[in-house]
């Protein structure tokens, strides 16, 4: 008897754990480790994953496996075990841990549906009779007609079939029509028959007689300025067929890119790359900090480490930011090895990110770039994984499983024996701690790639534009610079850190903010729509004429917004042309590329925009950087707060002047003298790696201790309260003497859509139990977990302190 051991899509304590099911005939040749099935669980039908197939088990009755809904594992062996890894480190769940690896139309309701992909005469016998002229049979068809299951998946294997999936009866494949002739003889003779009159008629089929194979039937109206009526009449009378066919939603079919070759590589490069290519061809495992300036060549090793990799038939994973997963960076992958890439970011259609993983999956590519969950890509030769300005807050999940995906490059980069490349101008203080330790082996660029020198940077004192008179958010020496560049037909990145910094609403007379309802924080004023939203909840609500508390029409709104940097650029330079990328701006599909299009072909001067611009962005005629409000990030309760300045600035001052024309910063800041703001305008790492080293030793953080955040929420503020309190009570008694557990305390937000939110954080060296105890606390409350809408969640890599 084959039995599989199966985790069910149940999230809950109790159930977090492998159940035995016994496989029926019809599957026990087919079924796989790493397939989804349908289970029965208690009185309803349940999805699981197969993890293990064996002969024996202890369970005296068993269920048996309803359905089997894959023909080939949608996991393998490697992603189990990481699966098992992640649930244990992140103290999630199981199921939920491989779910996240998954995309969206796997995890959705669906049916599913059996595609012909080759002549029915490959067929064999039994597929033949189920076809019968189709392309298409669907599943309940199959189980119906009692179709062995063995025969579907030697079938799949052999490429003659495949299964589709249908999410919620929404099309998750794109179809499109094609059209053929059905035969050349009756070819000849419909064109004899068809009078002359009938000019377009003629014109199709004088076309198929020249042109015998299938063709696009919407290229087919183009070619021939002809219409679907006249091709139906010609398919009515038999001469031509219509069929449609599936075609991959390619989200840059429209796009040439133009192939590029290696460039040669500097003395700085040559010397960074063989280390890299000496661990691929040991097949060994290392990671290796690149630390880079901007400028530097970072992507050429990338791009050479990659087709080192493909020349031993491996593949290769590449992270970047999302903020700056920009056509530009696709360009650089896609120019270099076409299409071998697949692309994996969150702007593609949960249609588009199907097709894209599917390729992976049969492998038709061997590249992946894309954001933090392309780190899952099905592949199973990896020769390399690069993590991109590793220093960035996007590759940690917030949500449940909280993973790290530096955690996860390395799991895989160990289990494939294959180098880790993390990359960045500004590394992490704890990245850098370790390869200053020797845990990573670090590599320099030290000097850009053409020689160029960093850019100049100023910093303004804006305390002193104030003393002078100037009330303007652009100081004199930055709109002096900007005039000088309009003369000069140069160009102008404007960046404004709005990070920690909202546009709020005030009474002038009774000084009240306007907060949401449901959390605490005041909402976000947007000019736009004229409305006030809570950018927690989604709660908004008109912008009122009047104070709601004393009446007053002296009601306004401080901050500084993207829009309100526009109208005072617009006035201040009437003559330039302003492009404004911010959330607003972007959110529609494909707006992102279409501002950066623009800007490259300078149909502006100035680019204006939050964060999303300061990274990956590579024009050759900015040559001035302005930043906003410097220092607005310093003010958040973030212990990292400083290290985050630094990057940004470090970052956006990277943007200028990286071609042949020189590029100068100007900085703009209410606190110039901070250390952050000082070493970024000097660019030295060192010394604020140094000096940032002392504060977190003194002040017990990481790289010196390690961090674990824990947080409860409820909706009644005093049970919130009284659990955070049991809990620290017990961290106490589990905890080493040299662990501190500190609070409870109100979260920075402490209410967020009406629960009420504690925390504790636990600062140790070494607490080999934490992760066992945490459980065990966990397991106490899993009855209020499920009963009293209690929430506890632990992050061991906290990235965000609100």
């Amino acid at each position: 008897m084959k039995i599989a051991s199966v985790i069910v899509d149940v999230p809950s304590m109790a159930i977090d754990h492998v159940f035995d099911y016994r496989i029926p005939d019809r599957y026990k040749d087919s079924l796989e480790e790493g397939m989804r099935v349908i289970i029965p669980f208690g009185p309803r039908k349940v999805m699981g994953f197969v993890i293990e197939i064996k002969t024996n088990t202890e369970v005296k009755e068993l269920k048996e496996i309803d359905e089997v809904l894959d023909y080939t594992p949608v996991l393998t062996q490697e992603l189990l075990q990481l699966g098992t890894w992640i649930a244990n480190r992140t103290l999630s769940f199981q199921i939920t841990s491989l779910q996240v690896m998954l995309p969206q139309i796997l995890k959705a309701k669906y049916k599913k549906e059996l595609w012909l992909l080759a002549e029915e005469e490959e067929l064999s016998e039994t597929l033949q009779i189920l076809f019968a002229g189709r392309v298409m049979v669907t599943f309940e068809e199959i189980e119906e007609r009692n179709i062995p299951y063995i025969k579907i998946r030697t079938a799949i294997k052999d490429g003659l079939a495949e299964v589709r999936y249908v999410v919620k009866s929404k099309e998750t494949r794109k179809k499109m029509t094609w059209a053929e002739p059905v035969d050349a003889f009756q070819l000849e003779e419909g064109f004899m028959e068809t009078s002359n009159q009938a000019k377009k008629q003629k014109a199709i089929i004088g076309f198929f007689l020249e042109n015998p194979e299938p063709i696009l039937l919407k290229q087919l109206l183009t070619k021939l300025h002809t219409t679907r009526s006249t091709v139906q009449s010609l398919v009515s009378r038999g001469l031509i067929r219509l069929y449609e066919k599936e075609v991959y939603r390619d989200p840059y079919e429209n796009r040439n890119f133009e192939r590029t070759e290696p460039l040669p590589l500097t003395e700085e490069q040559a010397k960074a790359i063989k280390p890299i290519h000496q661990t691929m061809d040991h097949h060994e495992h290392e990671v290796f900090l690149l630390h880079g300036v901007t400028g530097s060549g970072k992507t050429e090793i990338y791009l050479q480490s990659i087709q080192n990799a493909l020349d031993k038939g491996q593949e290769a994973i590449v992270l970047v930011p999302e903020i700056s997963l920009t056509p530009q960076m696709v360009q650089r992958f896609k120019g270099r090895f076409g299409s071998d890439v697949a692309v994996m970011h969150s702007g593609l259609s949960a249609g588009e990110k199907f097709d894209e993983w599917r390729k992976v999956q049969r492998k038709e590519v061997r590249v992946v770039v894309g954001a933090r969950s392309a780190i899952f890509a099905p592949f199973e030769n990896l020769g390399i994984i690069i993590i991109d300005e590793e220093h960035e807050n996007s590759y940690k999940q917030d949500d449940t499983p909280r993973y790290h995906a530096r955690d996860i490059a390395i799991f895989r980069g160990e289990y494939h024996h294959c180098p880790v490349i993390l990359g960045s101008a500004t590394p992490t203080l704890e990245s850098f701690a370790r390869a200053k330790k020797g845990v990573y082996h670090l590599l320099t660029l030290s000097k850009r790639m053409n020689n160029q020198s960093m850019p100049e940077v100023e910093i303004v004192d804006m305390r002193d534009e104030l003393h002078q008179g100037n009330r303007s958010m652009f100081s004199f020496p930055l709109q002096e610079r900007i005039r000088e560049r309009l003369e000069r037909k140069e160009q102008i990145v404007l960046l404004l850190n709005r990070r920690g910094y909202s546009t709020f609403v005030i009474c002038r007379d009774c000084g009240t903010t306007i907060q949401c309802p449901h959390c605490d924080i005041s909402l976000t004023y947007h000019r736009k729509q004229e409305r006030l939203k809570c950018h927690y909840c989604s709660y908004e609500i008109p912008m009122p004429q009047v104070c709601p508390e004393c009446g007053s029409d002296s009601i306004r709104y401080f901050g500084t917004g993207t829009q309100k940097v526009e109208e005072s650029l617009q006035q201040t330079f009437p003559e330039a042309g302003i492009i404004r990328m911010d959330v607003d701006t972007t959110r529609r599909k494909g707006s992102h590329e279409k501002l950066l299009n623009q800007f490259r072909e300078r149909k502006a001067d100035i680019l204006l925009g939050t964060q999303m611009i300061a990274k990956g962005l590579d024009f050759s005629n900015v040559t001035l950087v302005g930043v906003l409000a410097a220092d607005s990030m310093l003010h958040i309760p973030d212990f990292r707060s400083a290290e985050k300045t630094f990057q940004l600035l470090t970052q956006v001052s990277g943007r200028a002047g990286r071609h042949e024309l020189p590029g100068e910063v100007v900085v703009q800041s209410y606190t110039p003298d901070h250390y952050s703001i000082e070493l970024a305008s000097q660019y030295q790492f060192e010394p604020f790696f140094q000096y940032e080293m002392k504060m977190r030793k003194r002040f017990k953080y990481p790289p010196y201790y390690f961090l674990a955040l824990v947080t409860i929420s409820h909706p009644n503020h005093a049970y919130a309260v009284q659990v955070t309190q049991k809990i620290v009570k017990s961290l106490h008694e589990m905890s080493m003497n040299r662990t501190q557990i500190m609070g409870p305390t109100p979260s920075p937000i402490t209410r967020i859509k009406n629960r009420y939110r504690y925390q504790c954080m636990i600062k140790y060296k070494n607490e080999p139990n934490l992760y066992e105890n945490m459980k065990k606390i966990i397991q106490q409350y899993e009855k209020e977990i499920q009963t009293k809408d209690l929430q506890i969640s632990v992050d061991f890599q906290p990235t965000q302190m609100m």
